[in-house]
């Protein structure tokens, strides 16, 4: 069953937050599926992601034919082309509970600035919750993560 953690940030913008959370999914032998709310949110992530750090490369692509051989895959997309354990959602991507039980973990990570975004976590939040799966929500504190809640 998967695992679903929200992460509200306050502290550290997404792209700082997103490559971290990357390099750990990867570190534990992970592929990554990154799903984005549009197709400028993926290019977004994708320059992002060239670029966050000179010392450190985050091997990724986007949708197409090379899709398969991605360790991190960036899409808008429903299907799980490169085989990844965790999907991480962001920029307007939604928790889909029946899709969760396909990853190890799922992550949705939001602004707490974006009212939008932190009013539609709550409500993936009660979804989630109320199909059963296991979620924690974190929260930034103070350079820390801090949980919140379980439910």
């Amino acid at each position: 069953m998967a695992e679903v953690l929200f992460y509200r940030l306050s502290e550290s913008p997404l792209s700082a937050t997103l490559p971290d959370l990357l390099e750990k999914s990867l570190a534990r032998g992970w592929r990554a599926l990154v799903r984005a709310g549009s197709p400028g949110a993926v290019a977004m992530l994708d320059d992002l992601l060239w670029t966050w750090r000179e010392e450190s490369f985050l091997p990724h692509g986007t949708a197409g034919p090379q899709a398969a051989r991605q360790p991190i895959l960036l899409t808008t997309g429903r299907e799980n082309a490169n085989g990844a354990s965790i999907l991480m959602l962001t920029l307007g991507a939604r928790v889909d509970p029946a899709e969760a039980a396909g990853f190890a973990r799922v992550c949705l990570i939001f602004e707490e600035a974006d009212a939008g975004a932190l009013a539609a976590a709550r409500e993936d939040w009660r979804a989630v919750v109320a199909a059963g799966l296991p979620a924690k929500f974190w929260a930034q504190e103070r350079g820390r993560w801090a949980l919140k809640a379980e439910g």
